[in-house]
């Protein structure tokens, strides 16, 4: 599974659905997404992606602290 959350909205997706997996590298991963959404890969430019250890993906803005 994929959770994306973009712009104040989330979306969960089937890692086949797009297609992705863990090993691919963010841009690879940003750039699906950003086509899944209809959005350019630029929005996506201060997102972060997270790799859960059961392969699971999180695509999140960047969290500021401080």
């Amino acid at each position: 599974m994929i959770h994306v959350r973009f712009e104040g909205r989330s979306y969960d997706f089937d890692l086949a659905e797009l297609p992705l997996h863990a090993g691919l590298t963010d841009h690879v991963i940003k750039q699906r997404i950003a086509q899944k959404l209809d959005v350019g890969i630029d929005r996506l430019a201060p997102y972060v992606v997270d790799r859960s250890p059961t392969g699971h993906l999180i695509v999140r803005p960047e969290a500021l602290y401080g």
